[in-house]
């Protein structure tokens, strides 16, 4: 029976001794919060945490790890996937004659090519045919080499002189009890040293003060052994070396109230130098021996006292951290079947961005400052149109989300794709992110219409309740002005693949998706500013499998741009291809039958462009506004001046040439940078021209 611990994080090991130190009734999952699980030294993932609890627990456990695989895509339009991180142990050479043999053999047929570009850091680059699905690649790869392992752990120790398996928090008893012991063994030794220097110099400061006498001992002496017995024959009262400054002792010989010399402090006189008998030396010899006194009392202390000791073992352990502790490099991911993964995941606010050609991210919404209206914005992502010679990309999808929420994702066929927001690959704000197709299995005709946002909820006992019975209703807009009301229940059996959630007639698509209470009240808005507000008690809740109702009769060339759902508290802001925008009172919309043309929401003229999205806010809300060229600008919606419904609206952005607004979203409220939040309020009024209001015919 073999040894086989898995390293840890050096940081975190010593915080988690100091932590049992702190609290020796500390249990595992306590521990945890500071020892995460096995930090291996070539990076990867490890899957799960079951694992971990295991040999934490138990001393013995398996734990999965995951080489790190980057997705890519050279200049060429090609997919390339990049081996970053191998799993431990794991020889980068068998691995890549791993894949050739299973490339010969034909089973992964999607690889073009295949070359090693290692030097410290591992960096292996495989090139995808074109109609190669990089994420199916990527599975084989974990399921085919060993790019996916398992670590079988085996925390095997001498203890006592016999082998045991240790749990976590037994190692850690015992390496404390053990460094407790170096600490107690080591003061020990101190001690003795100090009590013995002290011993020498104490003979010195008494020979110094009757050096007279001591000199007439050692010249009538004959030789060195009488010089000797005749200076241990000396005594002096314990009156006297008190007086001088000097500590009694058990170490020293004292009979009564005398005072005698030591054989060790007979032989330190004898050995005394002559320069050793000026008076800078007697000052000297006074100070070490002052120091030493101070010394052998904290010796004494520490071994007197065990929360001393015990410190001294945390102090020790915080060195080595500041010295040598470096950041952790594997990561711990969850996996399906881990239980309360909700739990290990901080719940932050994100910004989930979606490409037009399909690139997916989530990105911490603190990275997005809040700017002044009119202002020129920050990159919100690197989009493919922004390098040269290749295809053009834009910003099609935004929203903002928390970690625990789910995310409904609507397709322009009318199908719909569940997932989690903590799925999502995080990237930095000017990343490009992910190809939505390694996040959904998406047909090849499918891109994403709408996104829905479910706040995840949960009963008393903890069990998930998002899509009960009476959570609400789904309601959906299409492209030609249909409607349809389905209950968010019929939504509960969500599969990878995906669902139908509407059925669509040829030629049309899925505009968006709201959720609603039953009693709400729902605007739609289109393309050339006419807009139509009905009850939802108008839409009877069908099915998924069902093709909805008539919303909205749009005329000839117009088309559905944005479904809202009425709030009274709120306004109904429109945005223009321009850069214009205008909040607008509900009140200012009238209730109609649906089916109906529609009144005019917005004043549709060559300098505001035609309508791009519609969205419902409030004074306090923030704004995000997207153009096609990936430049964004956050702002907030309290700098917008509310208007009439007919009217063209004030500037939201500005924009350069051949650029337009493409979508807009409210940003959840988080502590992000308030920089430019002053200068928003004092936007000059020549972006809000008179023209602007130009009112016109319903």
């Amino acid at each position: 029976m073999a040894t086989n611990m898995p390293p840890h994080n050096l940081g975190e090991v010593v915080d988690g001794i100091c932590a049992v130190i702190d609290n020796p009734l500390m249990t595992v999952d306590e521990l945890r919060q500071y020892i995460k699980g096995p930090d291996f030294p070539t990076g990867g993932d490890v899957l799960g945490f079951s694992g971990i609890d295991n040999y934490f627990r138990t001393g013995r456990g398996s734990v999965r790890i995951r080489g790190k695989i980057d997705m890519e895509m050279t200049d060429s339009g090609k997919d390339l996937l990049i081996i970053r991180e191998v799993p431990y142990g794991v020889n980068r050479a068998a691995l890549q004659e791993r894949i050739a043999e299973l490339y010969k053999d034909k089973i992964l047929t999607d690889i073009s090519g295949i070359r090693d570009l290692s030097d410290e850091k591992t960096c292996i680059e495989i090139e995808l045919k074109r109609d190669a699905r990089p994420q199916v690649v990527m599975n084989q790869l974990y399921k085919l080499t060993s790019m996916e392992t398992s670590f079988a752990v085996n925390m095997l120790a001498i203890h006592d002189n016999r082998p045991k398996t240790l749990a976590m928090l037994d190692a850690i008893n015992f390496y404390i009890e053990h460094r407790r012991e170096v600490v107690v063994r080591r003061t020990r030794y101190l001690l003795g040293d100090a009590e013995k220097d002290a011993e020498r110099l104490e003979a010195f400061l008494l020979a110094l003060h009757h050096m007279d006498d001591f000199i007439t001992i050692i010249r009538d002496s004959k030789n060195r052994e009488e010089a000797r017995e005749r200076l241990q024959n000396y005594t002096f009262s314990t009156q006297t070396a008190e007086s001088l400054g000097i500590l009694i002792r058990s170490q020293a010989s004292v009979q009564g109230d005398r005072y005698i010399f030591t054989e060790r402090q007979v032989n330190s006189i004898l050995d005394l130098r002559l320069y050793q008998l000026t008076a800078l030396e007697n000052d000297k010899i006074s100070g070490e021996y002052a120091e030493l006194l101070v010394r052998i009392k904290d010796y004494l202390d520490i071994l007197a006292n065990e929360s001393r000791v015990l410190g001294i073992v945390k102090d020790e352990l915080m060195a080595i951290k500041d010295k040598y502790a470096t950041p952790r490099v594997t990561r711990i991911i969850p996996f399906s079947g881990d239980m309360a993964i909700e739990d290990l995941i901080p719940n932050d606010t994100m910004i989930v961005t979606i490409t037009h050609s399909g690139y997916i991210k989530r990105t911490n919404s603190a990275e997005y400052r809040v700017q002044a209206r009119g202002g020129k914005g920050v990159k919100a992502a690197t989009t493919k149109g922004a390098r040269k010679d290749a295809e053009a990309d834009f910003i099609e999808h935004l929203f903002a989300a928390q970690n625990h929420d789910y995310l409904m994702f609507f397709t322009n066929t009318g199908r719909v794709y569940v997932d989690r927001v903590y799925e999502i690959d995080e990237a930095a704000r000017s990343a490009q992110g992910r190809n939505i197709k390694n996040l959904l299995d998406l047909q090849p005709e499918e891109a994403i219409a709408a996104i829905l946002r479910l706040e995840r909820r949960v009963d008393e006992k903890g069990n998930d309740i998002t899509f009960a019975e009476g959570s609400g209703n789904v309601v959906f807009a299409t492209k030609d002005g249909t409607v349809k009301k389905t209950s968010l229940n019929d939504f509960v059996n969500y599969r990878k693949a995906g669902i139908i959630a509407i059925n669509l007639e040829e030629g049309n698509t899925l505009v968006n998706a709201e959720l609603t209470t039953g009693e709400n009240e729902i605007v739609l808005v289109t393309h050339d500013g006419m807009s139509i507000r009905f009850p939802e008690e108008a839409l009877r809740t069908q099915g998924r499998n069902t093709i909805g109702v008539r919303g909205i009769r749009p005329r000839e060339g117009d088309y559905v741009v944005a479904l809202a759902i009425v709030d009274p508290q709120k306004t109904l802001l429109v945005a223009s291809e321009n850069g214009l925008g205008k909040r607008t009172s509900f009140d200012e919309y009238r209730t109609q039958g649906r089916g109906g043309t529609g009144i005019k929401t917005m004043n549709c003229t060559d300098k505001t462009g035609k309508v791009v999205s519609a969205t419902v806010v409030s004074e306090e809300d923030e704004l995000m506004l997207m153009t096609t060229a990936g430049q964004s600008v956050r702002i907030k919606v309290a700098t917008v001046r509310e208007t009439g419904r007919a009217t063209q609206g004030v500037k939201l952005m500005t924009l350069n040439d051949g650029e337009a607004i493409q979508d807009i979203s409210i940003v959840i409220p988080d502590d992000e940078d308030e920089e430019g939040a002053e200068g928003a309020e004092d936007a000059e009024a020549g972006e809000d021209s008179g023209e602007a209001e130009a009112p016109a015919e319903e």
